[in-house]
């Protein structure tokens, strides 16, 4: 029988609607779940145990009454704390941030709150956001639950921690580059990065989004519903629609489609041996069921991520430049470093030389994937690396060479999800992407949920020592 802790939201609904467990109960498990973890792995920024509470009896007295807001109401949550909470600082991670508790609610944070998910607290991120890394100047270390010595990668790290040590079944992250896919090959779990627009955010920027990070991808699949709803302060925001993400999840046939099969992307980080198997062993399980499997040369160049890399040196270098010289005495070392070593002589040329740079890469992702319906191919070169990196390679001269399988889709626009595959024989997990055609998110959902039934039997989840 499954522990309490462990259960999905769809269960949790599930049981809610029938009276077997109300979302006291689940709330209180979750809390718990908390406290004998966060010693370890220092996953929460915010732990908002008394409120939490509140509205999850305020969601029990719905249920009885049988008005629940939504399939979700009364199914805890966790928010990465740069989606604003009203009444929350967020520091995006970084010490030298401004603490002002936000007036407002971000999008995200508003349709889960009008779902009735009871939000738990906010996760922890790296400064900036612009670390694929759990290390922050004012959040300290965050651990991967799978390995305390392996990192559970970033930026939305604390939400993938706490996604795989169980601190609720639902988690929302931000992803500009890879940021809910690479914790989510990380740390074993399932995260989807929308398609640009589908999920309204505050404030908008080129290739952010905010995406579901959760155990399973049912669970993602309804929380894209509530979140994915409109909100006019996102002026990049995609028209209404009325698909049912999750009731239109099941049944994809793999006979008759066609895969696109990319497992070296020829730029970054060379790939691990054990990475590539993986994406390769998924292939061969839709290839097996009948899906046309072919192998997709790399459409990146060396020349277009270093565009990404200078493109988001320049960003963060006039972050930098707005900040007192005491606020940037407190940005961590390896950050200042990297966003300043070569943007401070940018020139305007040179920015625009970068710009298009990205501009390429989306014209090259949207073109390569065209005669496909999907792509399968590694969300990360390389297995979790060691918690206390700020980076993979340490080197702020060279910070982003491990985004090339992921940074590509954000520039574009697709939507792209990582779904654990397998894990090495000493027990990380090893995650897969899948990526679809422009605003495809429900194809993405289908066939994840079609390779989460293929895929190899899995670890049980880490528990607290």
């Amino acid at each position: 029988m499954t522990e309490l802790h462990a259960l999905s939201a769809a269960e949790l609904s599930a049981a809610y609607r029938r009276g077997e467990l109300s979302p006291v109960q689940a709330t209180e498990v979750a809390l718990a779940r908390i406290d004998a973890w966060e010693p370890s792995i220092n996953a929460m920024y915010l732990v908002h145990r008394e409120q939490a509470l509140r509205d999850a009896q305020a969601s029990q007295l719905r249920w009885q009454r049988g008005e629940p807001l939504s399939a979700l109401d009364g199914v805890p949550i966790t928010l990465k704390e740069n989606i604003y909470t009203r009444g929350d600082p967020a520091p995006i991670g970084a010490a030298s941030s401004d603490m002002t508790p936000k007036t407002e609610d971000a999008p995200p944070a508003a349709r889960v709150r009008e779902a009735g998910c009871v939000i738990l607290g906010k996760t922890t991120m790296p400064d900036f956001g612009m670390l694929s890394s759990g290390n922050s100047s004012v959040h300290g270390i965050t651990r991967n639950p799978w390995r305390l010595d392996r990192n559970p990668s970033g930026s939305s790290s604390g939400a993938g921690a706490a996604a795989a040590a169980g601190y609720g079944p639902l988690h929302l992250g931000t992803d500009i580059g890879g940021s809910v896919r690479l914790p989510a090959t990380h740390c074993g779990i399932f995260a989807l990065k929308p398609s640009a627009g589908r999920i309204p955010v505050q404030p908008p920027f080129l290739g952010r989004v905010t995406g579901p990070m959760t155990r399973t991808v049912r669970d993602s699949a309804m929380l894209l519903q509530v979140a994915s709803r409109g909100d006019l302060r996102d002026f990049t925001s995609l028209p209404p629609h009325s698909v049912d993400y999750a009731a239109g999840l099941e049944g994809l046939q793999a006979k008759g489609l066609r895969i696109g099969l990319l497992t070296d992307m020829g730029v970054g980080l060379p790939v691990d041996p054990q990475v590539k198997a993986a994406a390769t062993q998924a292939a061969n399980a839709l290839a097996s069921a009948g899906a046309s499997v072919e192998p997709l040369e790399t459409f990146m160049t060396a020349e277009m991520l270093d565009g990404i890399c200078r493109f988001f040196e320049a960003r963060s270098h006039h972050d930098m430049q707005a900040m007192s010289e005491q606020q940037r005495a407190r940005v961590l070392p390896f950050i200042a470093e990297w966003c300043n070593w070569r943007a401070q002589a940018f020139s305007g040329r040179d920015v625009m030389a970068a710009y298009y740079q990205v501009m390429a890469i989306r014209e090259a992702a949207v073109a390569a994937i065209a005669r496909f319906d999907f792509v399968l191919s590694p969300t990360s070169p390389i297995l979790p690396y060691d918690a206390t990196a700020l980076s993979p390679g340490s080197d702020p001269h060279n910070a982003l060479p491990h985004i090339a399988f992921t940074v590509a889709y954000n520039m574009s626009g697709q939507p792209a999800a990582s779904l654990n595959w397998s894990f090495t024989p000493d027990g990380l997990p090893i995650g897969v992407q899948i990526v679809g055609q422009r605003f495809d998110d429900l194809g993405v959902l289908r066939l994840s949920r079609l390779l989460e039934q293929m895929r190899p039997a899995q670890r049980a989840w880490p528990m607290p020592g």
